[in-house]
């Protein structure tokens, strides 16, 4: 072979080596992916079976007629797994998790834009709902707290919890304007409310209309509202 011949075939064989190594890195990240992407289907039913055991035995017991132990038994789960989901029995009970890995990335993504704040955490509210719909969840939500009726406090708590969480993370948004918190606690508690509102559309007017579509509308109303006020200073 000769010295052009011998250059061409190693430049050949480098470039093969390069895409095979591109190609292998893009099944490897792939695979790895997959890998993750079942990690987290896994972790997500494992939750949902701990939840819906949960309301079956208190249901057919009561809350206080079984221990976690107990819970974890007929799950086949660890106590130890069992507080890598829930912080507490009402907590599993009510169905609510330690963070989503799904929603701790829609809540990194709402900390680092730079849209308007309200539209961008409605935005982030209506992503949350899609990921969990919550109106699926309430006929069974209902039934275990007609039955327990103790057990709403717990769930209060757990709301204002949430709602602190919310604060918090507006306030990242806003942390150098004149009264941040004020400010935060304004915006989480109107969402709220609006949020409020639309449930009950969903919950008990049956409404079809997409929880989207409830929620953007009265956020609309409620700045038509607002704005005359804003004007008249």
């Amino acid at each position: 072979m000769s010295q052009i011949g011998r250059k061409k075939f190693q430049s050949r064989h480098s470039e093969l080596l390069s895409v095979h190594s591109k190609v292998k890195s893009a099944i490897l990240h792939s695979m790895s992916d997959s890998a993750d992407s079942l990690r987290e289907q896994r972790k997500r039913e494992t939750s949902r079976a701990l939840t819906d055991t949960a309301r079956r035995l208190t249901t057919e017991l009561g809350f206080a007629g079984f221990t976690i132990e107990e819970l974890c038994s007929e799950v086949g789960v660890s106590r130890r797994t069992f507080f890598n989901y829930f912080e507490s029995k009402e907590n599993a009970v009510f169905g609510f998790a330690t963070i989503d890995s799904r929603q701790e990335a829609l809540e990194e993504e709402f900390a680092t834009q730079h849209g308007d704040l309200l539209d961008d955490f409605i935005q982030l509210t209506i992503r949350r709902f899609d990921l969990f719909n919550p109106v699926e969840d309430a006929p069974a939500m209902f039934a275990v707290i007609e039955q327990e009726p103790r057990l709403l406090k717990a769930a209060f708590e757990q709301l204002a919890k949430n709602e602190r969480r919310d604060m918090s993370l507006v306030g990242r948004r806003i942390e150098d304007a004149p009264d941040a918190e004020l400010r935060a606690a304004v915006i989480v508690h109107t969402v709220g409310a609006l949020v409020r509102l639309s449930m009950d559309q969903l919950l008990h007017h049956q409404s079809t209309e997409p929880f989207a579509d409830l929620i953007t509308r009265r956020l609309d109303l409620a700045r038509s509202l607002y704005a005359p006020s804003q004007k008249a200073h």
